[in-house]
Order: structure tokens, then sequence, then C-alpha cells
């Protein structure tokens, strides 16, 4: 029977030959525990109450908030530094590294009123996009949607100012409470809104415009990753325009897909080439059919669907 010494002895030796250890005495990587302690609080400061276990006074707000504050700050600072290490951007040397990650944390906090604005269209279009809520607090406070559309877009600030890492474990994190999968990569504009959610994912290099409603069970993806080194980096998901609606289990791929304004693309639709503004994209039995809409008078209003 073998001892716990030379089980110990067995998988060091492991980590020396397949690595996948995250030593003191190496390149430390971030920390997924201390990631994703950062992205429950970044949510706490975007909704003050909602993400927390006791009620908040907005006479406590500025005494809770400032500490809070802080404290995100110091941890982020920490981590982003350690990201910097593991994959330092082009000409930035390691003495640089603590000022770097100082001045990236700063300016990813200041951001923060600029994505409460867009969360604030993305409750706006899930109220107005679905009967059964019954406010946007609501909303905010129930649907999991907002939480993974909230930490996809914090994500998103990172992940476009070359901060490698974090921004994937923080949308990972919201992945695996949520059901939904969005990349920090992808670029999503505002009244966003993805209805019960579950099992839609949005890869890394989607563009979608604003006033866009999807629901679960789409997929917005590559058309193929055979040549994963030649694609990494370039365009390889679809751009979807404003007024799109796209219905469950809709498929749809390519970096040369584009779905045109005010279109609607119904459920288990599978397509990988683009469709004109206002089409009406079908399934017939097993053929496919797209149709034209006819255009809106204004674009003030979403199309019909």
């Amino acid at each position: 029977m073998m001892t716990v010494a030379e089980l110990a002895a067995q998988l060091i030796e492991s980590y020396r030959e397949l690595g996948g250890i995250n030593h003191l005495d190496g390149r430390n990587l971030p920390s997924r525990t201390g990631v994703v302690s950062i992205t429950v609080d970044l949510l706490r400061l975007l909704y003050p109450g909602f993400f927390d276990e006791r009620v908040i006074a907005s006479s406590q707000l500025e005494a809770e908030l400032v500490p809070l504050l802080e404290s995100v700050q110091a941890r982020l600072e920490e981590e982003i530094a350690r990201s910097l290490e593991y994959a330092p951007p082009e000409g930035l040397s390691v003495k640089d590294i603590p000022a770097t990650a100082r001045e990236l944390t700063l300016e990813f906090l200041a951001s923060l009123p600029r994505i409460r604005e867009l969360l604030r269209t993305d409750a706006e279009a899930a109220y107005q996009g679905d009967p059964a809520a019954l406010s946007q607090d609501e909303v905010i406070l129930a649907y999991p949607f907002m939480e993974a559309i909230a930490v996809q877009r914090l994500a998103h600030e990172l992940y476009r100012r070359k901060v490698a890492l974090i921004p994937r474990i923080m949308t990972e994190w919201a992945h695996t409470r949520t059901g939904l999968d969005i990349h920090p990569g992808a670029k999503i504009g505002t009244h966003f809104f993805v209805d019960h959610c579950t099992g839609t994912v949005i890869g890394e290099t989607c563009e979608i415009g604003n006033h866009v409603k999807m629901y679960h069970g789409v997929t917005l993806g590559a058309k193929s990753t055979s040549d994963v080194e030649a694609l990494r980096g370039k365009k390889r998901h679809p751009t979807i325009q404003d007024w799109v609606t796209i219905y469950p289990g809709a498929t749809i791929l390519g970096g040369d897909t584009v779905i045109g304004e005010g279109s609607t693309i119904g459920g288990n639709v599978f397509l990988t080439s683009s469709v004109p503004p206002y089409s009406l994209v079908v399934l017939e039995g097993v053929t496919m059919r797209v149709l034209p809409k006819g255009e809106r008078a204004t674009k003030s209003a979403p199309p019909k669907s």
C-alpha cells in the first residue's frame, strides 16, 4: 500500500512533466477565486443593494461604497499585475507592470458609470420584451440575463484593454451561474435582451447592434475551427445589425455572415450566409425560406415580427 508521501511524490512529478501548477516561485497567474470575489463586488458597485445581503439606505451609500471601491481597486490591481506578468503587452517591461496595472485598474473603474447606463438600456429592453416582467427592479434582481450581461460588459472593458485571463474567468463564472455563454470579446450595443437565456452562446468576434432580442438555445458561432492558429484573432462570428429578433434554437455561423437590420430569424434556422435587411427567415418543413418583411416607416420602433 502506498504512503501519502509516495502519493505526493508522484503528484509532484506529474506537475514537473505536465505543468498546470500556479506556483509562487514562477509566473503567478490571477486567482480564480480572487477574480470571482472581485466580480461579485463589482456587481454590488453597479447595483447597490441588489447584490447585498442587507438593504442599503441612500444616506449610507458613500460610507458603504468608498471602502468597497478601495477594496476592489487594491485587489483588482493585484490580479491585473499578475495578468500582465503572464501575458505582457508588447513593449511593456517588468519594472513598469505595477504602474500599468494601477493605470488600467483606475481606467476600468472609471468606466462603471458608463456600464451602468448601458445596463439601464438592457433592463429596459428586458422589461419591454417580456410581458411576465413586473418591473425593471424585478429584471435586475431576478433575471439571470441581467447578471450575465452585467459581467460581460465589465469583462469586455478589461478584454479591450488586452488584460489576459481575468475577463474569461469572469464570463465563465457568469456562464456557470446563468447558462448564458457570452465571450468577453463580443461587441454588444444598447437595449440587448436574451429571454430565458439558457444554452445561448455568443462568440468572441460577434458584433451585435442596438435593440437586438434573442431567445434560449441560440448559437452565434464560427463556421469551422479546424485550423485554429489561422483563425486566432480573425473575425469568425456573425454580425447582427439593429432591431433583429432571433428565436430559440437558431444557429448563425461565420465571420462574413451579416443579419440585416430589422430581420427576424425563426426558431431552429441554420444560417451560414448573410440575409438582407428586413428579412423573415423561417423553416417550412425541412426547407428554409428567406422572405422580405418590408421596411419600416421609421427606425424609432422595432419591426413587426
